[in-house]
């Protein structure tokens, strides 16, 4: 079956980009469409934990998006959607206040299945340095951006 070509959809300020469900065979394909709109990849082995810059990368990302556009949607993406999708996710709840264990659970909630052990340990011994909420001009934290 040939898949049609990612099409983007701009309304306003409003960006959407319609795309169809990559499958294994087409994957790389479906990858290289996606960079030409511009869409940030950041790859690390399936079933494990993102690396130190991947994070810092994500979690950046997250905070300007939030910050610029209160109320936005990050679209997030890995094959299946049970474990480096759920792991960045955590880890942005994680950076904005929710406990370790709460995050998981969270997206266990909404998504059954989320996490495999090695993840799960990872996020277990993540330490947040709180770098999704804010400071306000004396040094306190404030208002968290994501709610």
């Amino acid at each position: 079956m040939n898949c049609p070509a990612p099409v983007e959809i701009t309304y306003r300020n409003m960006r959407f980009l319609i795309t169809h469900n990559p499958t294994s065979a087409t994957l790389n394909t479906f990858i290289e469409e996606l960079k030409k709109y511009g869409v940030v990849d950041w790859p690390f082995d399936d079933g494990s934990s993102p690396s130190n810059q991947i994070v810092d990368d994500w979690l950046s990302l997250v905070n300007i998006k939030f910050r610029e556009e209160p109320g936005c949607c990050i679209a997030v993406h890995c094959v299946a959607g049970l474990g480096r999708t759920p792991v960045l996710v955590a880890l942005a709840l994680i950076e904005s206040g929710m406990k370790n264990e709460d995050a998981v659970q969270f997206i266990r909630q909404k998504r059954r299945g989320a996490f495999n052990s090695k993840q799960l340990l990872y996020l277990e011994k993540y330490h947040s340095k709180m770098r999704l909420c804010f400071k306000d001009s004396s040094g306190h934290r404030k208002n968290c951006c994501i709610q």
